[in-house]
């Protein structure tokens, strides 16, 4: 599948790093082919050497620049990318941080019985990885940018199976609050982006997730699941100058669905 090219480049001259496109079914793909297909520069990270097969075909398509390993567990890793990011370009524009993970017993298991090391291990890839990356953009974004980090509704209502996904992420929105209100006087915008359900693959963790997207699908306002290019395409107009003066928000890309008691 080859990217749309955008009868006007609105992103052209703008640089920046996805994380987290495992396959051409990722949020983060979607979001990579509406960035590059506006213009943008991307450079895009795989989880390891098993990824790097999926994820290498589609660096190829967006023309990136750089090609990285990172797991946010390994030491160094993320640090390797933003030097890598600080010695090619000097510099960058935005950011879009879209990994999660939760170990299964934790997942599977209700909230009140979660393990620490559970909690923690949920906690640290799904929100600090998010606020470690954010302070290592920031010195790069010398002349403002966008930060971006992918969220779901759990966070704010109580959805079946979502279980400490959703503890982590309301931790994940209130950050990305906060992260608006520190970096604001730098002209550097923070959203979270909440898509509704979504065939990933890191949904497929989730039980009963079919169930979850029949259930969306038909009580959406437009009767219509959303898609990973409906996710891009939003997420790019925000990282665009027009949207300088909207932060600190959380946008849902769920055909309404949030909306519906």
């Amino acid at each position: 599948m080859s990217i749309p090219k955008a009868k006007a480049p609105l992103l052209e001259g703008k640089k920046g790093l996805i994380v987290g496109i495992a396959n051409d079914q990722s949020i983060a793909w979607g979001c990579a082919r509406a960035f590059r297909g506006l213009g943008a520069e991307v450079a895009v990270t795989y989880l390891n050497e098993k990824a790097r097969r999926f994820v290498e075909p589609l660096a190829k398509e967006l023309e990136s620049p750089i090609v990285m390993p990172l797991d946010v567990n390994v030491e160094g890793q993320t640090e390797a990318v933003f030097d890598r990011i600080r010695t090619q370009w000097g510099d960058m524009d935005y950011l879009i941080h879209s990994i999660a993970f939760s170990p299964k017993a934790a997942l599977h298991g209700r909230v009140i019985d979660v393990s620490k090391d559970g909690f923690l291990a949920t906690m640290d890839v799904s929100c600090w990885s998010f606020l470690h990356m954010a302070h290592l953009a920031e010195p790069l974004m010398k002349k403002g940018g966008s930060m971006f980090a992918m969220t779901y509704y759990g966070s704010e209502r109580v959805v079946k199976n979502y279980n400490i996904m959703g503890v982590a992420k309301a931790a994940l929105e209130a950050s990305v609050r906060y992260l608006a209100a520190e970096l604001g006087p730098k002209g550097i915008r923070v959203h979270a982006i909440s898509p509704g359900p979504l065939a990933t693959r890191a949904a497929s963790g989730i039980p009963e997730f079919d169930q979850l997207l029949e259930k969306a699908k038909e009580r959406a306002p437009t009767r219509s699941l959303v898609g990973i290019d409906d996710v891009g395409v939003a997420t790019a107009f925000l990282a665009h100058d027009a949207a300088k003066l909207i932060t600190g928000q959380t946008l849902y890309v769920d055909g309404g669905y949030h909306i519906i008691d």
